[in-house]
């Protein structure tokens, strides 16, 4: 469904980070920079929670954005196309997916409870990027690129072939993650890091809106995201983000989707992820 949104105006750095702000009920707030997700004291969970070490290959790993939300009826077969990629053989080692909702339909009756502006203003940074004039919803986006054949992509999309470097993602509390990233090949002097908390076995029941009386289920949603800029170090770059588990809120099953792009962009040169245990 296609938003009667006109895109104007010239594409800035990062532009959506701009504009965030959170009513995702039952998660952590959602902030921007390095993030602590500070809801509880931690103490308690660190003895219990495993470490986690997640690494690319040196082949890049797309990376799979679906912009949705439970305002729009032509959405529910994308989700349920994207929840079928649970079982999918190249899960988190030839693509990574997220589930951006976005809140520009809301205004049709329904609150997206995990939707927020930062979402749809990246959504629009994209399509100012492409020279688009509106966005819509589902819409997919495969390695900053818009992508229509999703629906003939049972298994989702495959590794694009380029060679992109390693990005490895290492955590011993599941809370301070350490990133480190090798370029494949002289490039970018400036990089920068992006994390999402993603929630999955997610269930709404849909009061309102074009979706009233549907009870939607969701995985991959984002519920809680940060970025921040990686420091050289000889031939790679590293850095760290932050959060805290200790409140997952509705979400059943959390993953992480980490993915690095050249400071201010969009396009991502490498992704990683996994699940986590908590």
């Amino acid at each position: 469904m296609r938003a009667d949104d006109k895109i104007t105006g010239t594409l800035s750095r990062a532009p959506w980070i701009a504009s965030t702000r959170s009513h995702l009920a039952g998660f952590p707030l959602l902030t921007w920079g390095l993030l602590y997700v500070a809801i509880a004291p931690a103490a308690a969970l660190n003895a219990q929670t495993p470490s986690v070490n997640f690494q690319s290959r040196e082949d890049q790993t797309s990376l799979l954005e679906l912009y949705t939300s439970e305002g729009c009826s032509s959405c529910p077969p994308a989700e349920t196309w994207l929840s079928g990629l649970k079982g999918a053989p190249g899960l988190w080692k030839e693509f990574v997916p997220l589930a951006f909702h976005v809140d520009y339909w809301d205004y049709l009756g329904w609150r997206d409870p995990w939707a927020s502006r930062a979402f749809s203003d990246r959504q629009r940074a994209y399509t100012q990027l492409w020279h688009g004039d509106s966005v819509y919803t589902p819409g997919f986006v495969l390695n900053g690129r818009e992508w229509r054949v999703w629906s003939r992509q049972k298994d989702g999309p495959s590794a694009s072939g380029t060679k992109s470097g390693v990005l490895r993602v290492s955590s011993a509390d599941q809370q301070r993650w350490l990133v480190s990233f090798s370029p494949a090949g002289p490039g970018e002097r400036d990089y920068e890091v992006h994390a999402a908390l993603l929630g999955n076995d997610l269930i709404s029941d849909v009061k309102a809106g074009e979706n009233r009386g549907r009870r939607l289920n969701h995985d991959f949603v984002v519920v809680a995201v940060t970025t921040c800029s990686l420091k050289s170090d000889g031939d790679k770059v590293g850095g760290e983000f932050r959060f805290d588990l200790s409140k997952e809120g509705r979400a059943k099953r959390l993953a992480l989707a980490v993915w690095v792009t050249p400071l201010g962009r969009l396009e991502p040169l490498q992704a990683v992820g996994g699940w986590l245990s908590h």
